[in-house]
């Protein structure tokens, strides 16, 4: 479509307007006509609240979907993950395989978790002599009405054998785009990076409020004695994969990365019945993983706005190239948006993106192998790579079938 983009934004990152100027895109106010509007969350509840009134025409897009918090609130994700997992169930899903002690095999990817005061009695039980292990995570205020005049929390149960390097504990911060939820259609940013905490692990109750043993932030590690500011105390994830196979081996590791794949899709599979998919909108979110020493990734949280802050000169080229091949897929050829789109982007658009999962794409290949399997066809042999999600050809990973696609179970030594 002909013309500039207008553009506006509430977050004034140097590595997001940087992308925009580059386009030649002219900035404008929120008052006058916009095309792109990059807002925070809070931005976002006003522009879709009945009371605002106001209505996106088919040239304007945003970078949230109206109610995101289905995935980014933690007490509101942990609720979804498990109305999931019991649908899964009811269908007789395989996915809802349990074990003998009646965990799930294939859905247990977030730590135990529980909403007080609800789960308060539950949580007495399942946490006997262990109360040590629990952490408040966060307050949810918006969780319980503001008449009752009480608080809730969040508390999951803490990862107490995460996978160490160096003896020091760490977290993964990855990113995936989400352009459509119905059908499904998700992208994972190749280049994320690691958080390393500046002290070396313990699990010694005596260490349990040493922020700098036990948090991954950078905004709390910035402030330790022996934060490096040269490089912010990451790694990226290309290297923690070298580092991995030199010392797991290649197969395991692999494994490893295509259990993380599985449980980003798994989550957005969670929440897509209750996301209001409204076209006008994607959204790049932040995962953070642990993985434990046990080579078990677990899901911690999910970030509807995930910091553009640069703490290093490699941070902000991330970053920076975050936000150009986020944009050069949501805004084709860097045109006047058209919510109309068909969300398919050439592949060379997806530059350090690649595809995650096409729910289209996972739908047709399913009915093509059913339409073979009905004619007598081969399929080639048995259980070929039918359990994973490993990169297929192009810079595509192969989509996972809703109910047949699994993991094996992450129990590798």
């Amino acid at each position: 479509m002909a013309g500039k983009v207008k553009w506006v934004t509430d977050i004034e990152k140097s590595v997001l307007i940087n992308n925009f100027e580059k386009r030649g895109w002219i900035q404008v106010s929120d008052t006058e006509d916009w095309n792109f509007y990059w807002m925070s969350v809070q931005t976002i509840r006003t522009v879709f609240s009945v009371d605002t009134g106001y209505r996106l025409t088919d040239e304007q897009m945003v970078n949230h979907f109206p109610n995101h918090y289905e995935l980014t609130r933690k007490d509101l994700m942990i609720k979804n993950i498990k109305r999931y997992r019991k649908e899964m169930e009811k269908e007789g899903s395989p996915l809802a395989e349990k074990d003998e002690n009646g965990k799930y095999l294939y859905l247990d990817f977030v730590p135990v978790t529980f909403m007080l005061p609800a789960d308060y009695n539950l949580f007495l039980w399942r946490s006997s002599g262990r109360i040590k292990k629990w952490s408040r995570d966060s307050r949810t205020s918006t969780f319980m009405a503001a008449s009752s005049g009480k608080e809730a929390y969040v508390i999951s149960l803490y990862i107490d054998n995460p996978l160490l390097i160096g003896g020091k504990k760490f977290d993964l911060r990855l990113y995936v785009l989400v352009t459509t939820y119905r059908p499904l259609k998700c992208y994972m940013y190749k280049l994320g990076f690691c958080r390393f905490c500046t002290v070396k692990y313990t699990p010694s109750t005596s260490e349990l409020d040493n922020m700098f043993v036990h948090l991954t932030n950078v905004a709390i590690q910035k402030h330790g004695d022996d934060y490096n500011h040269v490089h912010g105390g990451k790694w990226t994830v290309s290297n923690l994969r070298l580092y991995l196979e030199s010392t797991r081996g290649r197969e395991v590791t692999g494994r490893l990365f295509d259990q993380i794949h599985w449980i980003m899709v798994q989550s957005l599979k969670a929440v897509a019945p209750v996301m209001n998919n409204d076209k006008h909108c994607f959204e790049c979110y932040g995962y953070d993983i642990i993985i434990d020493d046990r080579l078990k990734p677990w899901l911690i949280e999910v970030n509807a706005s995930p910091s553009l802050t640069s703490s290093t000169a490699n941070d902000r080229i991330l970053k920076y190239n975050l936000m150009n091949d986020t944009l050069n897929i949501v805004t084709p050829n860097g045109e006047i948006p058209d919510c109309r789109w068909n969300r398919s982007p050439p592949r060379e658009a997806l530059g350090n993106y690649q595809v995650l999962y096409d729910e289209e794409q996972a739908q047709s290949e399913s009915a093509e192998r059913d339409l073979r399997s009905r004619s007598g066809q081969s399929l080639g042999p048995r259980g070929a790579r039918a359990n994973t999600l490993r990169p297929g050809p192009a810079n595509t990973l192969r989509p996972a079938l809703a109910n047949t696609l699994r993991p094996a179970p992450a129990t590798w030594k």
